[in-house]
């Protein structure tokens, strides 16, 4: 285990340094994923984005407000 610990500490690290980067992943995959299913399960894909954003610490602000406004 310590392995994996040790790369998805690194990984938290990189988010948290390039939080811009993570955001626009986290968009381009939540399109991809709603494009993909027709947008059948895009209120599950929105919470989804939504709970990696709280994780990296930047699930409040800007990201809210657009949800809430589409």
């Amino acid at each position: 285990m310590g392995m994996f610990d040790n790369m998805k500490d690194k990984a938290e690290d990189l988010a948290k340094e390039h939080p811009d980067q993570v955001n626009e992943g986290l968009d381009k995959a939540g399109d991809f994923a709603n494009e993909k299913t027709g947008g059948k399960f895009e209120e599950q894909i929105d919470k989804g984005q939504d709970f990696a954003r709280d994780r990296m610490g930047d699930g409040e602000g800007q990201d809210e407000n657009q949800d809430n406004q589409s």
